[in-house]
């Protein structure tokens, strides 16, 4: 652990001596100089006096100015613009102490007519005074800065090192290039950037010129003749990482990129240590949408916010992002756990969440009793309920705990958050309840129903379910089984060769269910755009691809049919529900005729009979007439 001294109300480090003493110098220069400048011809005795006089306080006094504006709280060669900002603001107040001081106590006097009269610098030396201090003062650590940045001999790549393209001369191109400049031991050689700004074309960002757009990274490359690419722009699309790196497959170049966005903010450290290979995550990923968290989750802050199923790879993440807006209290539900653990222990070791904000409840949301008990004990108010079971070939082989999990369940939720009066309940749904076809769908589009019931029951309670497709590094999602199966040598299995989904990375999908349930006043449901679907088939030849190997050489593809109720393409919508635009960005809402809250309850009263007899084969024949309860609206414009 770093040692700190603590002088007065300021923390000093171990290296803030050093820094102290040559201030101490160069204040103590600076005031000799200020009147050596100022008096070309000498200076007068008076003046003479003065300095003498005033030299032993004005040191110290100046360096106490500069610790009190914090300059010694940080080492020289990390000096940025505020720290800069502070050296000014520290130069004129110690200036301005200093003249104010000889000006109240008249360190020195003079004999004249009418008596004892006290001599006062000339504005010149404290103008003089102050610009010298300034110029040395900041000039040091600039020096400083700029050797740390590139030592004096300059840098030398290792004999070894390897010729790099970066892709992106933004802020990340920067960091990135900063970082190998003063970091030879890295070996890498930068050739080069390519940017798509037409300012940047043909300029130099620290001695590297940037050679082209990346429409041109193929002439760039032949050129350049780089052994490895980097893309260096951590908000990429995933269209523009597939384009690199299908370039440099073509040539034979590995290619390695920053994290996202996301993971920079998750992970921190070093940019360059934190390069990556690219993974099939990037190019299937659109666009980021940038939004402000700490803004659209503002309606968050010092709630106690209820998270269910805060152990999946939904609910965690919604713990993860809920913990950055401050709630007062988030309370986190979950039966499994070695989940609770997990994510309990990242929030306070890794995230460094307080623990008295963090309440970990192991229960079951099935469980009507133990839910009173945690809603009456806990008090929430603001419920985002992601617990449910998603494996559509599991919920197949057991269609009873699939209804009573994602259905009733989310009943039980929803009327108990009524019951005490929470201000915002959001569902999170998925597209498979969309014209539901297996089981697993037609819970999910069940669970959707009962919040619609409980909105028009509870009024007083902000309901909103938000729906939306796969999700990228979930337990169920096709990118782990197919890595999975390149692992052990193949073959790579697909259902069909036209099957298509739609992918979103976890926290792009979580940021907008935050988003959405600010929106939600009264059991509306969201749509969170998805942008393209994916071929399942291109997904499984560029993971191969990504991993080094040849499809239908290296790994087989076999296409070994469609299960039981799986669909070629998922829908977002309903064919009796119509899109509608939001405030906010990506996001839509189904508009539809509201249910019959009688319908919906004769329903679950029907359901919840034959899950309480076991009565699987009767409850699939029910769910499976689900389709008919909803008829399309009448041909007409939409409200």
């Amino acid at each position: 652990m770093r040692r700190r001294f603590r002088l007065a109300i300021v923390p000093l480090h171990r290296h803030s001596l050093p820094q102290i003493a040559i201030d101490g110098v160069l204040v103590a220069v600076a005031y000799v100089l200020a009147y050596r400048l100022r008096f070309d011809a000498g200076v007068p005795d008076r003046y003479d006096d003065l300095r003498d006089g005033t030299f032993a306080w004005v040191v110290p006094s100046t360096l106490i100015v500069f610790a009190l504006f914090g300059l010694y709280a940080r080492r020289w060669r990390y000096c940025g613009q505020r720290d800069y900002l502070s050296i000014v603001w520290a130069v004129v107040v110690a200036t301005l102490v200093f003249v104010g001081f000889v000006a109240v106590f008249h360190p020195v006097t003079v004999h004249s007519g009418s008596g004892e009269v006290g001599v006062t610098p000339p504005t010149g030396v404290a103008v003089l005074f102050g610009l010298l201090l300034l110029c040395m003062v900041g000039g040091v650590r600039f020096i400083a800065r700029t050797i740390y940045e590139r030592p004096l001999h300059g840098f030398r790549a290792q004999p070894d090192a390897r010729r790099v393209l970066i892709v992106g001369a933004g802020d990340g191109g920067m960091l990135v290039l900063r970082e190998i400049l003063r970091n030879p031991d890295l070996r890498l050689r930068p050739v080069g950037f390519v940017d798509d700004d037409p300012l940047k074309q043909r300029m130099r960002i620290d001695g590297v010129r940037v050679l082209g757009t990346t429409g041109e990274l193929e002439r760039v490359i032949g050129e350049a003749e780089p052994e490895e690419l980097i893309i260096a722009i951590p908000s990429a699309p995933g269209t523009l990482r597939g384009h690199v790196v299908r370039c440099g497959r073509q040539a034979g170049i590995p290619v390695r990129t920053l994290p996202t966005v996301f993971e920079l903010l998750q992970r921190g450290g070093m940019a360059v240590r934190q390069v990556r290979e690219v993974q099939v995550e990037d190019i299937l990923g659109r666009e980021p949408v940038r939004m402000e968290l700490d803004r659209v989750g503002s309606y968050l802050n010092g709630e106690v916010v209820l998270v269910t199923g805060a152990g999946g790879s939904i609910g965690s993440e919604l713990a993860r992002q809920i913990a950055r807006v401050g709630p007062r209290r988030l309370v986190l539900l979950d039966h499994a756990e070695d989940n609770m653990f997990e994510i309990l222990r990242e929030l306070e070791a890794d995230r460094h969440v307080h623990p008295s904000v963090l309440s970990a409840v192991l229960a079951d949301c099935k469980e009507g009793e133990r839910m009173r008990e945690v809603f009456a004990e806990h008090k929430p108010t603001v419920v985002f309920h992601a617990a449910a079971y998603k494996h559509v070939g599991l919920m197949e082989s057991n269609p009873v705990e699939a209804v009573r999990n994602n259905a009733i369940a989310t009943r039980l939720m929803a009327r108990l958050a009524g019951e005490a009066g929470v201000g915002r309940f959001v569902l999170v749904s998925t597209d498979k309840a969309v014209d539901p076809a297996t089981v697993m769908g037609a819970s999910k589009a069940l669970a959707e129903w009962a919040v619609e019931e409980a909105s028009q029951r509870w009024p007083q309670t902000r309901f909103a379910t938000v729906r939306f497709g796969n999700v990228l590094g979930s337990s169920g999602s096709v990118v782990p089984i197919f890595r999975r199966q390149i692992a052990l040598g193949g073959p790579v299995t697909v259902t069909d060769e036209r099957m298509t989904r739609y992918f979103m990375t976890i926290p792009e999908a979580v940021q907008l269910v935050i988003r959405a349930g600010s929106l939600g006043e009264g059991g509306e449901v969201y749509v969170l755009e998805m942008g393209e679907p994916v071929q399942i088939l291109q997904l499984a030849r560029d993971m191969i691809e990504l991993s080094g190997l040849v499809p239908e050489q290296d790994i087989a593809i076999e296409v070994v049919g469609r299960r039981a109720g799986e669909k070629l393409r998922e829908e977002l919508f309903n064919p009796y529900e119509l899109p509608q635009p939001t405030p906010a960005e990506r996001i839509m809402r189904a508009e539809r005729q509201p249910l019959d809250s009688r319908a919906v309850e004769e329903i679950f009263d029907a359901i919840g009979l034959l899950v309480l007899e076991g009565d699987a084969a009767g409850l699939a024949a029910k769910v499976a007439e689900l389709s008919e309860v909803r008829r399309p609206p009448a041909v007409g414009t939409a409200p």
